[in-house]
C-alpha cells in the first residue's frame, strides 16, 4: 500500500508541470476570444472596437505624421504600429452632419442630417452601433453624441435605437444642467467644475472632461463579459474655448511656434465669401495671437494623447489589447487662424475638412503603413462590417478600407474623389433660397480630387477652385482664371453628378411598377 501511495506521489510530481503548461496554453487560447453564444452573429474572432473621436481636430496635429511641436507619443505609437491615412476627409465641416455620416456610412444629405441644431434624429438610417449591438456587441459611449440639437434639447434626443447600452453623456464640459453626466458626477463628489473654470480659466487635469470620458471608457473595458464590445470615446477637445490645464500650455515656448497658413491676399480674397455662413471673418491677427491660439489647441491634443496612453495600459492589463481594434479620428477640423479664419462653418479648406484617421489592429493590419490615398470617413462603417463579418447593404456609400489595411491592395489609391457638404437653410422659407442674393448662404459642396478642389457656395456668384499640386495651401482661387475654365467645367459636371447620386431614392424597389 505504501509503495502504491509513493508511486502516486511521484506521478503527481512528474505530471504537475505538464498540467500547468497545458492549463496555461488553454488560457492563452481562450484569451483570443472565440465568440460562440447563439445570439452573436459576428465572426468568431471579431475584435473589440475602441473608437476614439475627438472634436474639431485638424489633420496635421500628430507628431509622427510631421508636427514637430505637439507631444503625442501614444498617437505616434498607433501610427507606427498601425495604418494611418494622411488624406482622410470629413463629409461635412460641422459636427452633426459629419457624425451622422461616419456613423452610418452615408453622406449627410442621404440620411437627412445636413446641419447642426436639428430637433431630432431623422431615423433615415441605422447607426453602426445598432448594427453591431444587434449582432452581439455590447456598445458604450462617453462624451459627445450630437446627432440632434444639444442646445434646445438637454440631453439631446437620441435615435429610437442607437445601439448604446451604456451611455455617459456630456455634450460639452460647460453645458450646465442635470443631464450633463460629467458635471453631475463631480458635483456628487463635491467638485464644481463650472466654478473651477470661472476661477482658474480652465479645469484642472484631475477633473477635466477628457479625463472623465476616459475613466468611463476604462470602467467599461474592465468589465468581464462573454461577448465583444464596442466603445465610442467622444472627447469634446480640442474644440474651443481652447482652455487646456495650465501645465500643458506651459510646455510650449510660444514665441518659437510657427504661424498659421496665411497670405496677405487672404483678407481680400476670402472676404468675397463673407455672406457665406461661418463663425468668423478673415482677420489679420497678431503673431502673438496666432501662436498662443495654436499652443492652446495643441496643448489640448497633448492632454488627449496622455489619456490614450491610459487606455492602452488598461487594455494590456486586462489581456484585451491583442484583440481590440482601435480607430482614431475626428469629426472635422478647425481653421485655427489659417487664412485669417478661426473655428468652423460653411467653408471647405483643408484645415477644416481634412482630419486624422488611424486604424490599429496588428493582428490583422499592416504596421507603420501610411496611405496618401483619398479616403472619406464614410469608409469606416463598411470597413467595420467587413472586419466583423457582417453583411453590407446597397445604401452604403462608403468603401471598405480593409484591402489597404491588410496590404491586399496598394495604399496609393482608394477613390478618385472625396466629397463634403453642408446644407443649412437656418429655417428660411424654401422660396427665399431662390432669391438672387439669399440673406445668408449656408449651402456648400466640395468635390476634391488628387489635383484639384472645387467648392460651390450655392447662391453665390463665385466659388473656389484650387490647384492642389501647385498650391497646396489654397491661396490662389482659380475660379475666374481663363486657363482653368475647362477644368472648372469638368469638375462642375462631376460634382453635380456626385451630388445627384447621393440623393436618398427611398424604399427598395419591389416590382416593375
Amino acid at each position: 500500500m505504501k509503495t502504491e501511495i509513493r508511486c502516486l506521489i511521484y506521478l503527481a510530481i512528474f505530471l504537475y508541470p505538464s498540467l500547468l503548461i497545458a492549463q496555461k496554453k488553454k488560457v492563452n487560447v481562450d484569451s483570443k476570444q472565440h465568440w460562440n453564444a447563439p445570439f452573436i452573429k459576428v465572426k468568431g474572432n471579431a475584435p473589440n472596437i475602441l473608437w476614439i473621436c475627438t472634436d474639431q481636430q485638424k489633420w496635421n496635429t500628430i507628431g509622427e505624421l510631421g508636427n514637430a511641436y505637439v507631444k503625442t507619443p501614444n498617437l505616434d505609437r498607433l501610427v507606427r504600429e498601425g495604418v494611418s491615412f494622411t488624406h482622410a476627409f470629413s463629409q461635412a465641416p460641422v459636427c452633426t452632419p459629419s457624425r451622422a455620416s461616419f456613423l452610418t456610412g452615408m453622406y449627410p444629405s442621404t440620411v437627412h442630417a445636413t446641419r447642426n441644431g436639428a430637433g431630432e434624429w431623422p431615423e433615415a438610417a441605422n447607426l453602426i452601433t445598432k448594427i453591431l449591438k444587434d449582432a452581439g456587441y455590447e456598445c458604450g459611449l462617453s462624451g459627445k453624441f450630437h446627432l440632434s440639437s444639444a442646445m434646445a434639447n438637454r440631453p439631446e434626443r437620441r435615435p429610437k435605437d442607437d445601439g448604446y447600452q451604456v451611455f455617459h453623456y456630456s455634450h460639452s464640459p460647460y453645458q450646465g444642467g442635470s443631464t450633463n453626466d460629467y458635471i453631475s458626477y463631480w458635483r456628487a463628489k463635491g467638485v464644481d467644475v463650472l466654478k473651477l473654470k470661472k476661477e482658474l480659466g480652465y479645469v484642472p487635469t484631475e477633473y477635466h472632461q477628457t479625463a472623465w470620458c476616459t475613466d468611463r471608457a476604462i470602467d467599461f473595458i474592465k468589465e468581464k463579459r462573454e461577448w465583444p464590445w464596442m466603445f465610442s470615446l467622444n472627447i469634446y477637445d480640442p474644440h474651443g474655448p481652447l482652455d487646456p490645464p495650465s501645465e500643458y500650455l506651459e510646455r510650449y515656448d510660444i514665441d518659437a511656434l510657427p504661424e498659421p497658413i496665411f497670405s496677405e491676399t487672404d483678407i481680400e480674397e476670402k472676404s468675397v465669401f463673407n455672406n457665406v455662413s461661418f463663425q468668423s471673418q478673415p482677420t489679420k491677427y497678431t503673431d502673438r495671437e496666432n501662436k498662443l491660439r495654436l499652443a492652446k489647441y495643441w496643448a489640448q491634443i497633448d492632454l488627449i494623447d496622455e489619456h490614450i496612453g491610459r487606455l492602452l495600459v488598461a487594455l494590456e492589463e486586462t489581456g484585451q489589447l491583442d484583440n481590440t481594434l482601435i480607430i482614431f479620428s475626428s469629426d472635422h477640423g478647425d481653421m485655427t487662424g489659417d487664412h485669417g479664419l478661426i473655428n468652423k462653418g460653411c467653408r471647405f479648406y483643408e484645415s477644416l475638412v481634412r482630419v486624422p484617421l488611424i486604424f490599429w489592429y496588428p493582428a490583422m493590419f499592416k504596421k507603420n503603413l501610411r496611405s496618401d490615398a483619398l479616403v472619406e470617413l464614410i469608409d469606416i462603417v463598411p470597413s467595420l462590417l467587413e472586419i466583423t463579418g457582417l453583411p453590407t447593404h446597397r445604401r452604403l456609400q462608403g468603401k471598405s478600407l480593409v484591402p489597404i489595411l491588410t496590404g491586399a491592395k496598394t495604399p496609393d489609391f482608394h477613390k478618385s474623389f472625396v466629397r463634403s457638404e453642408l446644407y443649412n437653410d437656418e429655417n428660411m422659407a424654401r422660396s427665399d433660397l431662390y432669391e438672387e442674393e439669399p440673406r445668408k448662404i449656408g449651402y456648400g459642396t466640395m468635390y476634391r480630387t488628387e489635383d484639384y478642389k472645387l467648392v460651390i457656395y450655392h447662391g453665390h456668384e463665385k466659388g473656389e477652385l484650387f490647384d492642389l499640386r501647385n498650391d497646396p495651401n489654397e491661396f490662389t482661387n482659380l475660379w475666374d482664371v481663363p486657363a482653368f475654365q475647362s477644368i472648372k467645367t469638368e469638375l462642375l459636371r462631376k460634382s453635380y453628378d456626385a451630388t445627384v447620386y447621393s440623393i436618398d431614392t427611398g424604399p427598395d424597389i419591389l416590382g416593375r411598377y
